[in-house]
């Protein structure tokens, strides 16, 4: 069996969410029971190989909160937040019931406390009833509300990776600004994220520009050229630079960014390409 050599301080862990979703190597339409019995073996997995202090970011549905919370209490992560990312663009209807525009990020951390919390600082846009200007932003709080999800349509914009004929590569693909807000929060240089389920790999992009190494684990092929394609040149729709200016207000900033502020000086980052199967080894061998 192969391991993974280091032992890791941050996991973002954005699985398939069991939707019927058209996945090429996964069965996205499980029966609910073996699905969350395969989500809790996962979320031992990650604790076991995170460090003392390190942390799990979970994305889920809304309607799966209880679960989410289930799976992480139950393989021993203590929880600190449910974060709710709303999206900008239009809800989706829902016949007989109120339409989502949110999902749920679960912040839970191994042991009693984080061995890393970079507090950012944003400054939005003023409500309309505000006379003065902020001197020095606000803190981030567990309603994300500022950053735009990667929808299927004009609102996507360069990032979305696409095909030949327009369509989007990954529909599911996750926007440079989350990933970029977990990571500047919970890591510093030098440490490592984990990515279970990569996709495309935008954690492990934006672990390269901020100077954290990234495991990047992944069943589908095709998706694992494109992470590859992505980390060997970072064009300029997947650069974080643009970002910068949103948390100039914190305090630090570039010591949490890194120092060289880009990519241009970074040597042989330390990321690993893998499959679904080295987790599942991990899972196995346990149970």
């Amino acid at each position: 069996m192969k391991q993974i050599i280091q032992k890791v301080d941050l996991t973002f862990l954005d699985p398939p969410f069991n939707q019927q979703k058209n996945y090429a190597l996964h069965d996205d339409d499980m029966p609910e029971e073996q699905y969350w019995a395969m989500m809790k073996s996962v979320c031992q997995s990650v604790y076991d190989i995170t460090n003392d202090g390190g942390c799990i970011y979970f994305m889920q549905r809304e309607k799966k909160t209880e679960f989410v919370l289930q799976a992480l209490r139950e393989t021993g992560w203590e929880f600190q937040n449910l974060i709710i990312w709303k999206k900008r663009t239009s809800a989706v209807p829902v016949r007989g019931k109120y339409s989502k525009q949110y999902q749920i990020i679960a912040y839970a951390i191994k042991g009693e406390r984080a061995k890393t919390f970079n507090r950012l600082r944003i400054n939005p846009e003023l409500p309309v009833n505000y006379k003065f200007q902020r001197e020095n932003g606000i803190f981030v709080t567990d309603v994300w509300n500022d950053i735009r999800e990667l929808t299927s349509g004009y609102f996507a914009g360069n990032e979305a990776i696409r095909k030949e004929d327009g369509e989007r590569f990954h529909k599911q693909q996750t926007p440079l600004a989350l990933l970029l807000r977990i990571i500047l929060t919970s890591t510093n240089v030098g440490n490592t994220v984990l990515d279970p389920f990569s996709g495309t790999g935008t954690t492990s992009i934006v672990a390269l520009q901020t100077q954290r190494n990234s495991i990047s684990i992944e069943i589908d092929p095709q998706n694992i050229e494109c992470i590859q394609n992505r980390l060997k040149e970072i064009d300029n729709a997947d650069l974080i630079q643009k970002y910068y200016q949103d948390y100039i207000c914190t305090e630090k900033l570039s010591q949490i960014w890194g120092d060289d502020f880009g990519i241009e000086k970074q040597q042989n980052p330390n990321f690993e390409m893998s499959l679904f199967d080295e987790i599942s080894d991990l899972i196995t061998e346990r149970n």
